[in-house]
């Protein structure tokens, strides 16, 4: 059973576009809320520079810090995470992002602590970075990477982190097109030559989700689908989590990013 103890941290809460979700209903899209106007204050201290913005807010009783805005509402349950993420894949696949949570008050308001939404568990990748590929900035996504998002006790640890220590409601499993993680294992398996070094630990940890009724690239796709369930599946065993999912305040969910038109979509 996990158990991470980790020093104490802030607490959190918690695509259109498209992933194939594991196990989770796939709600409408929603409207995203508006970026929350800056306070007067705000704007004040933005036109000052230096000791007189520092000048001019303690001289009303305010630090500089809590006079900055309050970031946009976060998703505090699975369904309202999951819709948060189908609207940003819909904007990133439609070239429609808005980069949300960059300005220099969120910059500012992050110091003092994190309240990311969802726990994006995904492939190394180069082409397949989470916060973009969902339109999500700073603070909004507790990313964790791995080659073929092959699990070890580290990303065990620190999805768990996400999970327990954060109280974030959404972890997603996700995996892509043309894999390169996935394609080492099956041509390691076909060829029986083993990989250098530890590359052959991750071809090990996803040998098992080989779908050996196709053949050739037909094969490797496959393989990635049933490689998010794999590890969508022992995810959601793990106790501490299957508590929380069991309660209605944790999903876990798969879904896949497909590189030819920027669709997340779910894998059932």
């Amino acid at each position: 059973m996990l158990r991470p103890r980790f020093g104490s941290g802030a607490r959190g809460t918690g695509i259109q576009t498209y992933v194939h979700f594991v196990n989770s209903p796939s709600p409408a899209a929603i409207s995203l809320p508006a970026e929350p106007k800056p306070a007067r204050r705000s704007l004040l201290r933005g036109a000052l520079s230096g000791a007189a913005a520092v000048g001019a807010a303690l001289a009303v009783g305010v630090s500089p810090a809590s006079a900055a805005p309050r970031p946009r509402p976060r998703p505090g349950t699975p369904a309202e995470a999951l819709r948060e993420l189908e609207a940003g894949n819909r904007r990133w696949r439609t070239y429609r992002e808005k980069h949300p949570d960059e300005t220099r008050d969120v910059r500012e308001a992050l110091i003092s602590g994190q309240h990311p939404f969802a726990v994006v568990l995904s492939c190394v990748d180069s082409r397949v970075p989470p916060e973009l590929v969902f339109d999500q900035g700073l603070g909004d996504l507790l990313t964790v990477r791995s080659a073929g998002e092959v699990l070890d006790e580290a990303v065990l640890g620190s999805v768990a982190y996400g999970v327990l220590e954060l109280n974030i409601p959404l972890v997603l499993v996700l995996g892509h097109q043309s894999c390169g993680a996935v394609r080492a294992a099956v041509e390691a398996e076909e060829s029986g030559e083993r990989l250098p070094a530890h590359i052959q630990y991750l071809a090990d940890q996803i040998t098992p989700a080989i779908d050996h009724s196709l053949e050739g690239d037909a094969r490797v796709d496959a393989t990635v689908d049933a490689n998010v369930r794999l590890v969508r599946a022992r995810l959601a065993a793990e106790p501490d989590l299957a508590t929380r999912v069991a309660a209605g305040r944790l999903a876990v969910v798969g879904a896949r990013y497909e590189l030819t038109n920027q669709r997340v979509h779910r894998v059932d």
